[in-house]
């Protein structure tokens, strides 16, 4: 049974760890062995892991984004799935986290100046650590590669986990689907989608139109083009393979657009985001749609599906470009560059962990692999796709596997084997909880096979750099 829509992605964008049940202890002396440490810095509250007998290393953990207005998970990941941090623990590695200052919405900025007080207190109270990795999911994996960025002196490497490293890119791509739904599906053209009044009603408005546009084929072909325009996948389950009929892929299409860009960045979550940046960083003037089309790799599915629907999508084409676009405020989209977009820069080793159909982060992973290239040091990088559906679809296993290549190439100097059989066969002898992956459409957990790909996903259509 699908599970509600909020619930789901605040699971997805978070992450999926557990707090792990040992004794908290308190800052000031330090005693060796296996503690808790937690409290609040600078209105940050913290928590720190360490094992019994530290090896030196440090990882650093961002969650993700966490929308206003749902219910908050308890507790403060410090890794993307909870048997990871415990074969962490287990091995030997020192754990922390800030939840930064109000913890839900766009803390892109706070961030960066949240974990870096963590990493000072964690200095002076623990002891300085050996290496210092930066790792975290969604969200958080930008943080973490913008942590290293700014501050190269405090971090040996970044292990950016579904990294959602361009979010001006993910904004405007929302702003394109919600755009396309209000000018394909619905009658009121002057539904506000950005520095909205009553964005209760618009969310409203634009997910009725969605669900009905399911149920025909005429709704579902513009449903499609949504979609390809919003460079969404018509993939979103992480257990089931990917879908070869019409009509799923474009109802798995359909849960991307309401969900994540309608329900949690639709009007309603862009009012945090708007307060944060000072207006709306997000536009369209000046965007050709068609040409969206051609280069979103979506071009046959939609045309399969106007063909079923026995209508012509140069009609809604021509629709989308008549309509009235939406202009930025331009401190806005200063505070959207200055904090929500990576450079690329790579002063540490970065591995990059991402599956090939993100509905979220969508072509994160490969944008950023190209700014390195144009602004960095492309032998730092090394970047390892999995072949699922879903949002940060990954298991323990996957997630281990990712941070031990980059701590090989941070203590080594070279990069181990990563081709997609050599990482498959050691997935493989994990424990079965370790190769646990999350659904998103069940909202369960089930044990998946081992599915690093050499696949990447499509190009950014609408990249800021």
């Amino acid at each position: 049974m699908r599970q509600p829509r909020w619930r789901t992605l605040v699971v997805l964008l978070v992450g999926l760890v557990a707090g792990l049940t040992v004794a908290t202890g308190t800052a000031g002396a330090v005693e060796p062995g296996r503690h808790t440490y937690t409290g609040t810095l600078n209105g940050a509250d913290y928590r720190v892991e360490t094992p019994q007998h530290w090896n030196g290393t440090l990882i650093l953990f961002s969650h993700g984004y966490v929308p206003e207005g749902v219910p908050i998970p308890p507790g403060i990941p410090l890794a993307n799935r909870a048997e990871t941090e415990q074969w962490l623990l287990d091995h030997g590695y020192a754990l922390a986290g800030s939840d930064f200052r109000g913890r839900v919405g766009m803390v892109a900025k706070e961030a960066l100046e949240d974990q870096i007080a963590l990493l000072d207190w964690f200095d002076a109270t623990i002891g300085k650590p050996r290496r210092t990795i930066a790792s975290g999911f969604s969200m958080g994996g930008g943080i973490a590669t913008r942590l290293a960025e700014r501050n190269p002196g405090r971090f040996d490497g970044v292990l950016a986990i579904s990294g959602q490293q361009d979010v001006q890119a993910t904004m405007n791509r929302g702003l394109d689907v919600t755009f396309a739904v209000r000018t394909l599906l619905t009658d009121d053209q002057r539904l506000e989608l950005v520095k909205a009044v009553d964005p209760g009603h618009s969310v409203q408005v634009l997910q009725r139109a969605v669900q009905q546009a399911l149920t025909t084929p005429a709704g579902r072909a513009k449903l499609a083009l949504i979609g390809a325009i919003g460079g969404l996948s018509g993939w979103a389950s992480a257990h089931q393979p990917q879908p070869t009929d019409l009509v799923e892929r474009i109802r798995q299409q359909e849960w991307w657009i309401e969900s994540a860009y309608i329900a949690t960045l639709g009007p309603q979550g862009r009012l945090d985001l708007e307060r944060r940046a000072g207006g709306n960083p997000s536009f369209n003037v000046g965007v050709d749609y068609a040409g969206e089309l051609a280069r979103s790799g979506q071009r046959d599915l939609v045309e399969q599906a106007y063909r079923a629907a026995g209508a012509d999508v140069r009609d809604d084409l021509r629709r989308l470009a008549d309509a009235p676009r939406v202009t930025p405020d331009p401190q806005a989209l200063w505070w959207m560059y200055r904090f929500g977009v990576t450079a690329g820069t790579t002063p540490t080793p970065v591995v990059t962990l991402h599956g090939v159909a993100e509905g979220i982060v969508a072509s994160d992973a490969r944008w950023y692999g190209e700014q390195v290239r144009l602004a960095g040091h492309p032998d730092r990088l090394r970047q390892l796709y999995v072949g699922r559906g879903d949002h940060g679809p990954f298991s323990a296993a996957d997630e281990i596997l990712a941070l031990q290549t980059l701590l090989d190439r941070v203590e080594t100097g070279t990069w181990p084997d990563t081709s997609p059989n050599t990482l498959n066969t050691r997935a493989a002898t994990f424990t079965p909880q370790q190769q646990t992956v999350f659904d998103i459409f069940t909202a369960t957990d089930q044990i998946q096979p081992p599915a690093f790909t050499g696949q990447q996903p499509p190009r950014a259509l609408r990249p800021s750099l």
